[in-house]
C-alpha cells in the first residue's frame, strides 16, 4: 500500500529519465526497505517493498519481462 513518507532519504533519478519530468525515483529507507515514488510529486506516495521484491523486479525488468507494458 502506497505511504506519504520518506522525508530525509537519498532519493536517485535513472540517468535515462527525460527532461519531461514523467519518472520515477528510488531510495533505501529505513529498515532495509527500498522506496519508489514519482519525480513530480515528492510529497505525494512512496510504494515500499522489501529487498526480496526489489531484487525480483529488477531480475524481470533485466530478462525484458515487462517489455510489453506501454507498448
Amino acid at each position: 500500500m502506497p505511504e506519504s513518507q520518506g522525508e530525509g532519504a537519498h532519493w536517485v533519478k535513472s540517468s535515462l529519465s527525460f527532461s519531461n519530468g514523467a519518472c520515477v525515483e528510488v531510495a533505501d529507507l529505513p529498515n532495509g526497505v527500498v522506496g519508489v515514488r514519482h519525480s513530480k510529486d515528492p510529497s505525494g506516495p512512496v510504494l515500499r517493498f522489501t529487498p526480496a521484491e526489489w531484487r525480483a523486479f529488477l531480475g524481470g525488468a533485466r530478462l525484458g519481462e515487462f517489455d510489453g507494458f506501454g507498448a
